[in-house]
């Protein structure tokens, strides 16, 4: 009685396994064809954004605002259209992944790909605030420099350089802020070194300029003499 009890257990758990098997199957066919299109579909469009971007010749303009000069010292060569072809890349297949675990009831996985996915377009919007930014530091640097050697003062370059970096430190913090890091210790430094600078500025101006200035109140009080 024993032995049969157990082997109708063993039965009924056997049929139980196979009926949830034979359940799942279509499940996963199904979610294995979506997950084969998407990555077919993920790389049709990540080429055809590569070479789009080839077409318009992103790199030779970010070349031109010296974009190239700062990748290039990180180890990195500048190819910016095999690096956003393999951002929309991802993108789709990650898309089509998240349609795969949602298939399958993967909940949990669904729920961080989800988050994966929807931070993306804060990578995007952060390079286009990245290229803005060199785009504005590099016109204001010019700008400054030529006015400054017009008005024929000195430390032309020094200014426009000096300017160049602040736009780009604020646009850095800038970007940071739009990929969710937070960034206010480094603000805090940023400030604290600013702060430094006009100090300095202001007593080597002071000290700089006091025998000048004790000129020019004497010749005013000559005058009003």
């Amino acid at each position: 009685m024993f032995f049969q009890n157990l082997a109708s257990t063993l039965y009924e758990s056997l049929i139980g396994v196979w009926a949830g098997v034979i359940a799942f199957l279509p499940k996963l066919i199904g979610a294995i064809i979506v997950l084969i299109i998407g990555l077919i579909i993920a790389a049709v469009f990540g080429t055809v954004v590569e070479q789009i971007i080839k077409g318009i010749k992103l790199d030779t303009l970010l070349k031109k605002i010296g974009v190239d000069t700062y990748i290039e010292r990180g180890g990195i060569k500048l190819n910016s259209g095999r690096f956003l072809g393999r951002i929309v890349y991802w993108f789709f297949v990650i898309a089509f992944v998240l349609a795969f675990t949602n298939i399958l009831g993967l909940d949990v996985f669904s729920s961080f790909l989800q988050q994966v996915l929807l931070y993306i377009p804060n990578i995007v919007v952060a390079i286009l605030i990245m290229i803005a930014t060199f785009v504005v530091a590099n016109f204001i640097r010019t700008l400054t420099t030529a006015s400054v050697m017009s008005a024929k003062l000195q430390a032309s370059k020094f200014l426009g350089t000096f300017i160049w970096w602040v736009i780009v430190v604020f646009g850095t913090i800038t970007a940071l802020m739009q990929l969710g890091i937070n960034v206010y210790v480094l603000q805090t430094i940023i400030t604290g070194i600013i702060a430094m600078l006009a100090l300095a500025g202001g007593i080597a101006f002071g000290l700089g300029g006091k025998d000048y200035a004790a000129r020019l109140i004497e010749k005013l009080k000559q005058q009003t003499e």
